[in-house]
């Protein structure tokens, strides 16, 4: 009896063994499926598009390929693309959508504040961070909307963003040297009326460029919620005040 239950022991344990071996390739299999599948996809895409991550979708087969500021759908071969909105017919939710926003949050505490114009509207209890440029019109339209009275407590940070405008630069540097830039900001911006003397000093320009780059900023004004979420375009006061009332 006692060497039968040995037996049975030994068996118990190599069975555990070879379990637990299986258990510990199948992410390892995963992994090398997923990392064929981004080769194949960048091979096929060339020098245009940086492949960022590729991940499994709920379509068998299809998987979901990660450009930083676009979401594509590919077979295992890399072959064929699909480009557009994955949706959840029983919920009409993009997952597309939904998975963006995801891969795009950032970690807003890591955000160099110093670099940006403040204004602090009430107790500035919540807290935003906007992507600008001072000839971007949708931006003008949202300072007009930090303005109404139904946008309440809250704390901007403007990172001056340059790109739209051969004299975007020029522009930035004026307002950030002005002696007081938030006064500045606001009279380019509701009034068109820049600085009367083009002020000299370090600018954070070419950090607040590098910043947009590597949190894939593509438009201005992009704006960042203290969860990380991203909310491309300009809101109206409406909009922004049932996002910061809601938390949504």
């Amino acid at each position: 009896m006692f060497e039968r239950n040995r037996t049975y022991a030994r068996v118990l344990g190599a069975l555990f063994l070879s379990c637990a071996a299986l258990a510990a390739t199948v992410p390892a299999r995963a992994d090398a499926t997923l990392d064929r599948v981004k080769a194949a996809v960048q091979k096929s895409l060339g020098s245009d598009a940086q492949v960022k991550s590729v991940e499994k979708t709920p379509l068998p087969g299809i998987y979901e390929i990660d450009l930083g500021t676009q979401i594509l759908y590919s077979d295992a071969q890399g072959r064929y693309l699909l480009v557009g909105d994955l949706v959840d017919a029983h919920t009409r939710q993009s997952l597309t959508q939904a998975r963006l926003a995801e891969l795009n949050k950032i970690d807003f505490n890591t955000l160099p504040l110093n670099d940006a114009i403040k204004y602090v509207k009430g107790d500035g209890s919540r807290k935003i961070a906007v992507f600008a440029d001072p000839n971007c019109p949708y931006c003008k339209r949202f300072e007009e909307a930090l303005k109404s009275s139904s946008v309440t407590n809250v704390t901007v940070y403007t990172f001056l963003f340059p790109v739209l405008a051969p004299d975007s630069a020029a522009k930035s540097k004026a307002i950030w040297c002005a002696p007081d830039r938030l006064k500045a900001w606001h009279a380019w911006m509701l009034d068109q009326q820049l600085p009367a003397q083009a002020g000299n000093c370090s600018t954070p320009l070419e950090q607040n460029l590098a910043l947009g780059r590597r949190l894939n900023v593509t438009g201005t004004p992009t704006i960042f919620l203290t969860d990380g979420r991203r909310l491309p375009g300009a809101l109206t006061a409406t909009q922004l005040a049932q996002v910061l009332g809601t938390g949504k």
